[in-house]
């Protein structure tokens, strides 16, 4: 580091802290300096705040009221690149800066001191009595070589109670000692448990790890037909990662999907990755955040937060099924991870992978350009196949009203039952039903806060609104016209789903996987196990069950509306479908047996329909990217969402009318304003929305014009306005 990184006690230095401010502060370095990139606690106002010294300080303050910095933490300081990284990120989402560095400082009690827990280790004595279970801890402390453990761990490694382990220290043969509570995590070993690849993927490993070799930003597509190992792959280019000594991050769509990864991951490099997400403890995610800023975490396997983790030596980075939505934060930084991703390892001549069977047409389309690398994995590992497909003309089935799975699917789910084959019948609704209306009145349940219609989740015996939370209790009598006994639950949801399921297969063993159904992230991950391990015959689920599962006994899966998403006028109404049905149709025969899917549809000629049942996914990216091309939309235009809200409507319509008619700035680079116009979802916990929308050409420096565009204007009073920049939905 520079010496010009460094300041002198009492010298002024800026530091931006994570408090709602619009610049940087000036502070005095505290006694014996600080460099820049330090997490210092400052004063401001009566209070003490966390911050980061930025580098020097403007000067513009009078020296006389500048304040010093109350202390330097005991933590690394932010390097220099991750700084770079908040910086180029809040330019490209119109972020304030301390609102990016609270998104690099998502760990609790970072200011305070390190603390302490006991560990035990081999002691120097030997007991005067050797009992099987004292045997064993002490057989358990040499095999790992004189390492320590905590109480729990020693004690279930060795399979013992504690006391067992208390009474050997009381002998002098384990020896108990207080160390800090922040260790290093155990040590990778690239070599460990590498599999044998086929020729196909070690061709695609190969190419993977000779980019890592070269130390230099590089981002590659690994395209690969679902089952065919893509995971395998990248786990090489993990080990080549371990083995030129940098860090690794592999960010995951879903929480539920990490047990069976871990597994994965623990039995290829012998010991368990660091893990991040809103299901880890308060307590790991500080170990984890000091760890993996001081080298003594080797891998990081996360949700898209992990992204924004002080990582000392980043050098590659996966994204795995980098098509999923969930990789688009919708509130509060509104940013896309998988782009994210791409700008962070530019930053530090990092890799990036991006895994997916089904990529976005963004991926697809940098590929095409020669921007990204693109890899292929066109078989299933081993002696899987890719399943049948093939659609169920609804028009033609004789379903009963009130029933959702055809007779057709129904006969296809008895044959599987029969053969102690598990089926999956997949619906993209959660609940009960979408709607309850009133058959007096007409009335729609609606929320009290928001302009969306109540779920009913009869399992909870509730009413739910998907937008806000909200819940409350099923009325008895229609709100509305207070008539008894004549609300009625209209369309199906995996719920209802479930109970038809359950009088269509009387026999069969039911397990239904929605993430409203599960208490926390440990619950639903010890379901999927359950089911993974034969525990169901039949599967209902939603698109939690898309997401990379491995189900070795399911071999059909039944997609019981697959026209669901093509309504609307989402531009990626057709992609989001192609991709969400050929996922889960992938959960079909992964292992010896061959698979099946069956998509119900009243529009089997549909063209997304018949390019999925086709197979023939180049040329569906190829007809998507044309369509796109020609109306100058992402990927190959730039659009950006404004969205207002306010408890006031006319008030947000009246900033909106304003922004329409000052558009000035936006007609500089040739750019055009639609709007405003009420949110799709007009009113969420009770604050009216209104959106704008912005399109340019693809070279249109739309970010700038934007911030002199919305720069016009004071957003005053109980208005909030924010920037979407790439938005990945319109609701």
């Amino acid at each position: 580091m520079a010496q010009t990184d460094y300041f002198d006690e009492g010298a002024l230095v800026g530091v931006l802290t994570t408090q709602p401010l619009d610049r940087v502060l000036d502070y005095k370095a505290p006694e014996g300096g600080c460099w820049a990139g330090a997490f210092v606690e400052v004063p401001l106002g009566p209070r003490k705040v966390l911050g980061v010294v930025w580098g020097p300080g403007r000067g513009d303050w009078d020296p006389a009221k500048v304040r010093s910095v109350i202390r330097v933490l005991d933590v690394a300081p932010m390097r220099g690149e991750m700084r770079s990284f908040l910086e180029r990120a809040a330019q490209y989402t119109l972020t304030s800066m301390p609102n990016m560095l609270r998104l690099a400082t998502r760990a609790p009690g970072l200011s305070d001191p390190p603390s302490m827990r006991k560990v035990y280790r081999l002691g120097d004595q030997a007991p005067d009595r050797l009992t099987d279970a004292r045997k064993r801890v002490l057989e358990t402390l040499q095999e790992y070589g004189g390492l320590s453990f905590t109480l729990k761990e020693l004690s279930d490694m060795a399979s013992v109670t504690s006391s067992v382990v208390k009474g050997l220290v009381k002998l002098g043969a384990v020896a108990e000692e207080n160390t800090p509570r922040d260790m290093p995590f155990q040590r990778m070993d690239p070599d460990f448990g590498a599999k044998e690849l086929t020729s196909e993927q070690a061709e695609a490993a190969a190419h993977l790890t000779a980019e890592i070799r070269r130390e230099e930003y590089g981002t590659t597509l690994l395209r690969g037909v679902t089952g065919s190992g893509k995971t395998e792959v990248y786990l090489e280019a993990i080990a080549e990662c371990l083995r030129v000594g940098r860090q690794a991050l592999v960010l995951l769509p879903e929480i539920a999907l990490t047990a069976e990864f871990f597994g994965r991951v623990e039995a290829r490099f012998g010991a368990k990755p660091a893990e991040w997400h809103s299901g880890v403890t308060m307590t790991e995610r500080r170990r984890i955040w000091k760890m993996v800023g001081q080298g003594g975490a080797q891998i990081v396997i996360g949700a898209r937060s992990a992204l924004f983790l002080p990582f000392q030596n980043l050098g590659l980075i996966v994204v795995d099924e980098e098509h999923d939505t969930s990789y688009k934060q919708d509130d509060g930084v509104l940013y896309n991870a998988r782009d994210m991703a791409v700008l962070r390892a530019s930053l530090v001549g990092a890799s990036v992978v991006l895994a997916s069977a089904t990529p976005s047409l963004e991926s697809w389309a940098n590929a095409d350009a020669g921007k990204y690398k693109r890899i292929e994995l066109t078989s299933r590992y081993g002696p899987a196949v890719m399943p049948d497909m093939r659609a169920i003309d609804m028009r033609v089935e004789d379903l009963p009203t009130g029933t959702w799975i055809s007779p057709t699917l129904r006969q296809q789910v008895n044959d599987r039952i029969a053969k102690g084959e598990q089926s999956l019948l997949f619906i993209n609704r959660r609940g009960y039903a979408p709607v309850t209306v009133c058959r007096a009145c007409g009335h729609q349940i609606g929320c009290d806060h928001c302009d969306a219609r109540m779920v009913e989740h009869r399992f909870l015996k509730r009413l739910l609104c998907h937008q806000c939370g909200e819940s409350k209790p099923m009325p008895e009598a229609c709100p509305s016209c207070e008539v008894e006994g004549k609300l009625a639950a209209v369309g199906p949801g995996v719920e209802r789903l479930a109970e038809e399921a359950k009088e269509a297969f009387p026999d069969a063993r039911l397990a239904v996987l929605s993430s409203d159904l599960f208490g926390s992230a440990r619950a639903l991950k010890e379901g999927i196990k359950a089911i993974a391990d034969g525990g169901a015959d039949v599967i209902i689920g939603t698109q939690l069950v898309a997401k990379g599962h491995n189900f070795p006994l399911l071999t059909l899966v039944g997609v019981i509306d697959a026209d669901l998403g093509l309504q609307g006028s989402d531009l990626r109404a057709a992609e989001r479908t192609f991709q969400l049905i050929r996922q889960v149709a992938g959960r079909a025969g992964r292992s010896e047996r061959k698979g099946a899917a069956l998509l119900q549809s009243h529009q089997p000629e549909h063209p997304v329909i018949r390019a999925i049942l086709a197979g023939d996914e180049e040329a569906f990216w190829q007809a998507e990217a044309g369509e796109r091309r020609h109306a100058g939309v992402p990927p190959y235009g730039r659009m950006a969402g404004i969205i207002l809200s306010s408890t006031d409507v006319g008030e947000v319509f009246d900033l909106g009318n304003a922004l329409a008619r000052n558009d000035g700035a936006l007609r500089q680079i040739g750019a055009q304003v639609f709007g405003p116009a009420p949110a799709p979802i007009a009113r969420v916990r009770g604050r009216h929305r209104v959106r704008l929308l912005v399109k340019a050409e693809k070279s249109a420096p739309i970010q700038a014009a934007i911030a002199k565009w919305i720069g016009q204007f004071q957003i005053k009073g109980d208005i909030r306005l924010s920037v979407d920049i790439d938005p990945q939905s319109f609701y």
